[in-house]
């Protein structure tokens, strides 16, 4: 039952607590999946606030591609150090070196994909018995079809026709051994209640998210930053512009925006008068219309 005291912030800032203490008490050792983007960077922040003062019970969990952008790697180190909290990072490489998962190749590869891999790898390794992920039901159709609690199977699948019901905040955490689940604290909130957010906690946030001078290239639709991983091709010119992104991850598949935002206002104003989703600027979600449903059913996010 809503409580109509609370402006909109709180009632979720609320919600995604009470859940975030769901999954403390019905779990033995969960993890918070953290990818120094915005969305995980308010669920740690979140996960400091339900158990203060005591520490967070969640380790951070990274799944590194290798392929990031400098400076989510610093900010994520400083963060972690800032929290106190254990970090746990599983590396795309080791699971490349292992045969696990097979790296892409061509002008489009990415290394995007074969998360799932690691993470199911990582989960495994580390006895995970449930991952907190930041996901958003507005991000993009497939995440719309998640529960806060959901249940994946002994081979980290996720099956969005058998999914239980979530009656009067009741969660339904059981399962057999092996089993996991991912466990969505933010279902309820858009991209713009996270800038909110952010703006009102006065979060600190890495430097991408605001407007810099960077040497992109367009591909495919999306404005790639040049780097030791994204080099232009014959028909491709690398050009200075002012951008900034909407989201963090594999410098090989996440796009730029043009943008002159440069603090939290600023991008909250774009953001309020933008068309494309968040997710519009990622390569990797454009390689087929259920390319995101595909990777959840194989263990991604």
């Amino acid at each position: 039952m809503k409580n109509y005291n609370l402006t909109h912030l709180e009632q979720l800032e609320a919600e995604a607590i009470f859940v975030l203490r769901e999954t403390a008490a019905q779990f033995e050792r969960p993890g918070l999946l953290f990818s120094g983007g915005k969305d995980s960077i308010v669920m740690a922040h979140l996960a400091y606030k339900a158990f203060y003062p005591a520490k967070s019970p969640f380790p951070l969990v990274h799944v590194d591609t290798g392929h990031n952008f400098p400076e989510t790697i610093q900010f994520r180190d400083q963060f972690v150090d800032k929290l106190g909290a254990q970090l746990i990072i599983g590396l795309v490489q080791d699971s490349i070196n292992r045969g696990t998962a097979v790296e892409e190749t061509g002008p489009n590869a990415s290394r995007n994909a074969l998360q799932s891999v690691t993470l199911l790898e990582t989960i495994e390794n580390n006895h995970l018995d449930a991952a907190l992920g930041g996901g958003r039901r507005d991000e993009e159709k497939a995440r719309a079809k998640e529960r806060f609690f959901s249940h994946r199977d002994a081979f980290g699948q996720w099956d969005p026709k058998n999914q239980r019901p979530e009656l009067w905040n009741l969660f339904n955490g059981r399962k057999a051994h092996g089993e996991h689940f991912r466990i969505f604290p933010l279902s309820n909130w858009t991209e713009m209640d996270v800038w909110q957010y952010l703006k009102k906690e006065e979060i600190e946030l890495p430097s991408l998210y605001f407007a810099h001078q960077r040497e992109i290239i367009e591909r495919n639709g999306s404005l790639l930053a040049v780097s030791e991983f994204v080099s232009p091709s014959a028909k491709e010119t690398a050009k200075k512009e002012t951008v900034r992104f909407r989201t963090i991850g594999d410098a090989t598949c996440t796009g730029a925006v043009l943008s002159k935002a440069s603090n939290l206002d600023e991008v909250i104003a774009e953001v309020a008068a933008s068309r494309i989703t968040e997710r519009g600027t990622r390569a990797d979600d454009k390689r087929s219309e259920s390319s995101m449903e595909d990777r959840k059913k194989q263990g991604y996010f």
